[in-house]
């Protein structure tokens, strides 16, 4: 059992965390950049206050995750459509990889403004801010792996009088998954700071509201709580779609190791 932890890399991120948390509740970070504990609340205090307000953390938290996870899936859906066009009609549908690729430059909070006077204050505002943010690299991705196919297979489809749809659907998007799973692995994390990041702004309620409204009012502990429970959801997303692309590319050499 010893042997399968050490194997699967768990232990030693485990005692490096546990070596962190224990350097910042005994103050260490404090006196290296002279902070004081109102600055960096310690892992007791953020405890502490995470327990006192679970059940409102808890909510916000589903809260921002639902605004992430929707805006991803459309941000990830819109970004394949796109890299569907650029390798079907490649004369038309790259410059579409290019327009994406611009607007994933612009900052979110240059799109936050915008997103509202849209979509209104609700959620989707943020959703709109998530999908427009996550688009990029799933064109991006997916249009690459779409084009990098074997140019053998591609003989032996065509030496079967295989069509264009069958071409698309037997060998492009087969090839393109285990990009498509790389760009959803970015979004993954992307979308938490995409939902956060537009709660700053116009928002009533999220992690990304209650933390802006903790620094005002310099309630850290309850700020920091907030940026735990981001960092735990972003975590858990990601392990979530790191699953999924296992059940999903058994067959892609990444995944028999």
């Amino acid at each position: 059992m010893l042997k399968r932890i050490f194997s699967a890399g768990v232990l030693l991120p485990v005692l490096a965390g546990l070596l962190f948390l224990a350097l910042w509740e005994f103050q260490f970070f404090h006196k290296i950049f002279d902070l004081k504990k109102y600055q960096l609340p310690l892992p007791t205090a953020i405890a502490e206050t995470m327990r006192d307000n679970f059940s409102l953390l808890l909510s916000y938290t589903g809260y921002t995750l639902a605004e992430a996870v929707l805006g991803m899936l459309a941000g990830s859906a819109i970004g394949f459509l796109i890299a569907l066009v650029a390798t079907a009609w490649p004369r038309w549908g790259s410059g579409s990889l290019t327009l994406v690729a611009a607007l994933n430059a612009v900052p979110i909070v240059a799109l936050a403004p915008i997103m509202n006077l849209w979509f209104g204050d609700g959620i989707g505002s943020r959703i709109a801010i998530v999908t427009a943010t996550t688009m990029a690299a799933m064109a991006i991705n997916a249009y690459k792996g779409m084009a990098a196919i074997d140019p053998l297979a591609l003989d032996l489809m065509h030496s079967y009088a295989a069509g264009k749809p069958a071409v698309f659907r037997y060998l492009r998007i087969q090839s393109s998954l285990p990009y498509v799973f790389t760009a959803l692995k970015i979004n993954a994390t992307a979308s938490m700071i995409g939902a956060i990041v537009g709660e700053f702004f116009f928002s009533s309620k999220g992690l990304g509201y209650l933390l802006s409204n903790s620094i005002k009012v310099a309630k850290m502990p309850l700020g920091w709580s907030c940026i735990v429970l981001a960092a735990i959801a972003g975590v858990l997303f990601y392990l979530v779609v790191e699953r999924l692309e296992k059940v999903f590319i058994k067959w892609h050499p990444s995944q028999r190791t």
